[in-house]
């Protein structure tokens, strides 16, 4: 078995990488080789394999596979799922450092009332109050329509008024009394 090692080693012969500590097996064939004696002793799922490049023998799923490859993957894979969880809670707390407050209150914007008031997206849909929460644009604009009835109330007493002064002035020119006044 050494002999035919030795003589195939272009074949099955991997790369070593060292920044992952493992070999790389690509466009290389396993080549794994055993005994009558060994499968005898160990059995076909036992330790009987040998794959030539290695110093000792392997279960036949060990001896085809390549655990230092798969440890190194699975480890990159995590630190990339670590790079982007980190990656998201910054952009989540740079989000929210950006989140608006409401001028009366002073409550952070919700999602929904943020994207109510971001007049990039639609200027037809434009909100009367942006710089408030839903809660205090409420107050605000039932306050305004307060404030418009109450003027518009005070203005219906001012023309009554008015009117009830030019009767009484247009009654006290057309009395008895205005003929002797000239």
């Amino acid at each position: 078995m050494a002999r035919v090692a030795d003589l195939t080693r272009h074949h099955w012969q991997g790369r070593w990488h060292p920044e992952g500590g493992y070999h790389s097996y690509d466009r290389c064939i396993p080549i794994v080789a055993t005994t009558l004696e060994e499968l005898g002793e160990h059995g076909p799922a036992g330790p009987a394999f040998w794959r030539f490049g290695r110093d000792h023998r392997q279960p036949l799923l060990d001896a085809i596979g390549n655990a230092r490859r798969d440890a190194y993957l699975a480890r990159r894979r995590q630190a990339a799922r670590e790079d982007q969880r980190r990656r998201e809670e910054r952009e989540a707390a740079q989000r929210e450092a950006r989140r608006p407050a409401c001028a009366g209150c002073g409550q952070k914007f919700t999602d929904a009332r943020w994207e109510a008031i971001d007049y990039t997206r639609d200027w037809s849909t434009r909100q009367s109050h942006p710089h408030l929460c839903e809660g205090c644009q409420d107050r605000a604009v039932a306050a305004q329509a307060q404030a418009e009835a109450d003027e518009r109330e005070r203005q219906e007493q001012e023309r009554l008024r008015q009117e009830a002064e030019e009767q009484a002035a247009a009654q006290k020119a057309g009395g008895w009394l205005s003929r002797f006044r000239t």
